[in-house]
């Protein structure tokens, strides 16, 4: 999601929660996202995957930002839609279970993640995972169209 403001644009990325990221910004940010199943609609996924993490449906027209492969090996397919968050938003992420400390045996939650926020231009390449960046230049080449 995006919104402009001033003549930019500012992107909403989103905080992976849980207890490994933690203490982790810069390079830790991300777009909200999630893991499709082989064959399923790639975008309806994505619109799934940010009302579970978001806690409400994104609507708008969208604009498609292809793939991009991660460090990780893991590939990242991207929509961008102009939005804004609801004056009555509070954050509603899904939860994951893991054990913690580790070799404790002990399983404890977390949210999948912990903060959103809307971040513009630099600051936003600062924040977002690197392999991400991609997808801020191709939605500014879009937005310049």
């Amino acid at each position: 999601m995006f919104r402009r403001s001033n003549n930019e644009f500012e992107v909403l990325l989103v905080h992976p929660g849980g207890p490994f990221f933690a203490r982790k910004d810069d390079g830790a940010w991300t777009i909200p996202k999630g893991e499709a199943a082989p064959g399923e609609d790639l975008l309806m996924r994505a619109q799934i995957e940010f009302e579970e993490e978001l806690g409400f449906q994104p609507r708008g027209e969208w604009i498609e930002l292809g793939s991009i492969k991660q460090k990780g090996g893991k590939t990242v397919h991207a929509w961008a839609f102009e939005g804004d968050l609801p004056d009555s938003f509070k954050l509603k992420s899904n939860v994951f279970e893991m054990e913690w400390p580790p070799r404790s045996g002990k399983l404890q939650k977390f949210p999948e993640i912990d903060r959103a926020e809307f971040f513009r231009g630099e600051i936003a390449r600062q924040k977002i995972n690197q392999a991400q960046t991609l997808f801020l230049d191709r939605l500014t080449a879009a937005l310049n169209r």
